[in-house]
């Protein structure tokens, strides 16, 4: 159940009353998402323990290492969008509808993700069979409203009235490159492995369509316990990179509204680091993007990779150099 007040939270305090403040405040806004970052949070040891009982190997990794992955981005992403509907003003039963859906969505996911490491097999780009093509064409389906609807919170956040702006850019900034992060999810069902490409060829139907890798074969080496690959580009650096900008800008907010940084710069100062960082994240998120389409494991950049990534240092420094100096008259709320 919804409970929406007349002004929304703007300050996060991360001590231990604050972090129960933070539960309550979550469980008056919408009881099932709040029973479903539990539900995740309660399946992270269960899944550590199966990859410990289980020896199967799925794609080169233990079989449930793909259902922890997602129990864990699960809970922290469900609790973010929570937390981000306590900014919402109004809207009572349309936010509901979407708390609803976004908590059914990720059900979804997870149980059809648990249902094909049961069976022994893949979730994702998986059409060996009708039955795995209808479950990966699902999880697609799926997806796709969870994107729509993480936009739809994120023009709610445009809309409502958010005393500090620092913190209010940080919060809109953060769902909105998220949103980016998700559509380079949907770059990897479209794009070919080579073994893929050589069946299509050859005039056979490939079992699997489409890979987390860009240049080789998802399975390869990759780096410890996230599974990137480090033989060629991999698109699951900009999505976790993208996804988690809904983490990092409100705790740069958070950081930069500190009493002590308060008393130290204006509320137009703030504003602008926070933009200059969401700026900075977006680009990161785009060259992360680029290099991953390019075949270019994140750890073995090329000099045209390193040269956007400098530029990208260069102009926020530069930024950040210029709204530090500047003091705006009359705007020095602290």
């Amino acid at each position: 159940m919804i409970s929406q007040t007349e002004t929304a939270p703007h300050s996060v305090s991360f001590s231990l009353q604050g972090l129960r403040d933070l539960a309550a405040r979550g469980w008056q806004t919408d009881r099932l998402l709040t029973l479903s970052v539990l539900l995740y949070v309660t399946l992270i040891p269960v899944f550590i323990v199966a990859i410990w009982a289980d020896p199967r190997v799925i794609t080169g990794a233990p079989a449930w290492v793909k259902p922890l992955k997602f129990a864990v981005s699960s809970a922290i992403y469900v609790g973010t969008f929570l937390w981000l509907l306590t900014f919402v003003q109004g809207r009572a039963r349309v936010v509901r509808l979407v708390a609803a859906l976004v908590a059914l969505s990720f059900l979804i996911e997870n149980g059809l993700i648990g249902m094909q490491t049961l069976r022994g097999t893949t979730s994702h780009f998986n059409i060996s069979s009708p039955f795995d093509a209808a479950v990966f064409s699902l999880m697609g389906g799926v997806i796709t409203m969870l994107a729509v609807l993480n936009l739809l919170l994120g023009i709610w956040l445009f809309r409502s009235a958010i005393p500090d702006r620092a913190v209010a850019w940080a919060v809109r900034l953060g769902v909105l490159i998220a949103f980016v992060g998700m559509m380079t999810g949907f770059l990897m069902t479209s794009i070919p492995t080579p073994a893929q490409q050589a069946q299509m060829a050859a005039g056979r139907a490939p079992t699997t369509f489409g890979a987390h890798s860009i240049g080789v074969e998802d399975g390869g080496p990759g780096l410890p316990l996230v599974g990137w690959s480090t033989a060629g580009g991999d698109l699951r650096v900009a999505h976790f990179t993208g996804l988690h900008a809904m983490q990092v800008l409100p705790l740069l907010a958070w950081w930069l509204t500190r009493p002590a940084l308060r008393r130290r710069t204006s509320a137009a100062q703030r504003t602008g680091y926070v933009l200059i960082s969401g700026a900075a994240y977006l680009g990161l998120v785009v060259l992360l993007t680029v290099q991953a389409l390019r075949g270019q494991s994140v750890i073995a950049p090329d000099g045209w990779t390193l040269a956007g990534f400098a530029a990208l240092v260069g102009v926020t420094v530069s930024a950040v150099a210029v709204v530090a100096r500047r003091v705006v008259a009359g705007q020095a709320t602290r």
